[in-house]
């Protein structure tokens, strides 16, 4: 909320000042030391991190990924199933869309980044065009939507952390459904 009068973040003096939800934002998140510019790759460890909702607890073993909607043949896939199939790995440079909002006027309650929020590192997975064949997704289907298992409130209101791309941007060859970074696989 700002002050209508001065475009000042409610509870704070000036433009630099940190708002106490920024400071909660910013224990739960971190932006990349920019001494780690020096390396190709940014170590797992050091690459930029936003957490929007609460992190659910995985299990592994049971964790499906699901496509369905707009598709002829409905998927069920474990993280094995995943695995077994032809990966692609390609390094990635990132950027938090929200780099710099520290520094906007009037200032968004949200992580302060300035410059930190930025990695680079080799990512490998699945390319998602196969997987979207394989389900034999419809030729009217437009949009592709992915739901998290991670949820949380926003004004009131429960809900899950989604995204969406159209299937002509999820069929390019550089999108991955990606379950390693820098080698590692998630879990």
């Amino acid at each position: 909320m700002n002050d209508t009068t001065s475009g000042v973040p409610r509870g704070t003096t000036d433009m630099d000042a940190i708002t106490r939800e920024e400071l909660q934002l910013a224990a739960r998140n971190h932006g990349m030391p920019l001494e780690a510019l020096q390396h190709d790759l940014t170590p797992v460890g050091l690459h930029y991190l936003l957490i929007h909702y609460d992190i659910p607890v995985v299990d592994r073993d049971a964790w499906r990924l699901s496509v369905g909607g707009q598709v002829r043949r409905p998927l069920e896939l474990s993280l094995d199933d995943l695995l077994r199939r032809p990966a692609v790995t390609q390094p990635v440079t990132m950027e938090c869309a929200g780099n710099g909002r520290a520094r906007l006027t009037p200032r968004a309650i949200s992580q302060p980044w300035l410059f930190e929020a930025v990695g680079t590192a080799e990512w490998t997975g699945v390319p998602l065009a196969l997987l979207l064949d394989e389900a034999g997704v419809a030729a009217e289907a437009v949009e592709l939507v992915f739901s998290g298992l991670d949820r949380g409130v926003e004004s009131g209101v429960e809900q899950s952390y989604e995204r969406s791309l159209t299937v002509a941007e999820a069929r390019r060859d550089e999108v991955l459904l990606a379950y390693a970074i820098n080698n590692v696989v998630v879990s």
